[in-house]
């Protein structure tokens, strides 16, 4: 990671992120009855809630409308759930204004091509290497961990290093 990408990350206050491919394998799964599941990783939660703890926010924003993923976004506190946008620039450029925190100091990840315009625009933009290609291509970074299995945790890792704190926030967990 470059220094001026981790001096950009000390200044993220927002982590707003894609769901499904993301937050999930990209894998639907639908049961004989017809309810959609979704597989979330543990990992990421626990990412998520330690970026919280240190005062940022947390936005999920997809394009697909599920109960599950409302009902994760309740489970972590996610502080702003957007479903059902395609156009997820506008709706970053939304939760800039409803939040009052510039796009400069958002960080955004995404897989496939609906997040392409929201990671160019974003302070810090961030694909998953599972993502397509023109979106890795476009991101500023792009995670070792594929979506699903602890690339959000990958994510916050990384914005808590910039802020300087990882390494006191596992010392914390330590037997002492």
């Amino acid at each position: 990671m470059t220094a001026p990408l981790n001096e950009r990350g000390a200044r993220i206050q927002l982590l707003a992120m894609d769901v499904d491919g993301v937050l999930t394998d990209g894998s639907l799964y639908f049961a004989a009855s017809g309810d959609e599941l979704k597989a979330f990783s543990i990992l990421d939660g626990q990412g998520l809630r330690l970026i919280q703890k240190q005062g940022l926010i947390t936005a999920f924003i997809t394009g697909r409308t599920s109960p599950l993923t409302e009902a994760r976004a309740r489970n972590l506190d996610i502080g702003y759930l957007i479903q059902g946008r395609t156009d997820k620039l506008t709706a970053l450029r939304e939760l800039s204004e409803r939040t009052s925190i510039p796009l400069e100091a958002i960080a955004y990840v995404g897989d496939d091509l609906p997040d392409l315009a929201a990671i160019e625009t974003a302070g810090v933009g961030i694909s998953v290497p599972n993502g397509c290609a023109a979106v890795r291509a476009s991101a500023d970074w792009c995670t070792t961990t594929p979506g699903g299995s602890g690339a959000i945790r990958e994510v916050c890792e990384w914005l808590l290093t910039c802020r300087g704190v990882l390494d006191q926030l596992v010392d914390g967990y330590r037997a002492p």
